[in-house]
């Protein structure tokens, strides 16, 4: 059984997208279906490759056991639009900068990742870096919400089986 590899992007990849990777992995973690998954996480721009996230996102995500120490920002690549099966926008901005990049027979993949928590109404995934702690708090609310709805969205539509 071929595994289903999921991209989160963000802008520079140390808030928002590595946050994403973290809780969805404890996600499946939780739920015993790590094996099933790829899952990475990256962004649109190369302000932070190499770096760990956020101080402020570690620490958030931790209080709520998520590690994000391990993580490392990267830089989407064009061989991402074809070897990721999911590629998870965060915002309006970096949904169209994966658009404009993405060769047209992948565009089909890309999606904003607040769309599978439509109860929400909210599609974007606000940017905490200039904001205090509760803004960390809330992208957490967000992506919890939202890895929740993604993997039920897999189950529904048979990509995964419990």
């Amino acid at each position: 059984m071929s595994k289903i590899k999921v991209l989160f992007v963000c802008m520079g990849n140390i808030c928002r997208s590595p946050t994403a990777e973290g809780v969805f992995a404890k996600l499946l973690k939780d739920r015993k279906l790590e094996e099933r998954f790829i899952i990475d996480s990256a962004g649109t721009h190369a302000y932070h490759v190499g770096e760990q996230p956020d101080l402020r996102s570690q620490k958030a995500a931790l209080e709520r056991d998520v590690h994000l120490a391990h993580l490392r920002a990267r830089k989407v690549i064009m061989g991402d639009f074809e070897d990721f099966d999911y590629l998870l926008a965060m915002d309006d901005d970096n949904y169209q900068t994966l658009i404009n990049a993405c060769p047209e027979t992948h565009l089909y993949k890309i999606k904003y990742f607040l769309d599978y928590a439509p109860h929400l109404s909210v599609r974007e995934v606000p940017d905490p870096y200039y904001g205090g702690r509760f803004g960390f708090e809330k992208v957490l609310d967000l992506i919890e919400v939202a890895s929740e709805g993604f993997l039920e969205a897999l189950v529904i539509d048979r990509v995964v089986k419990l």
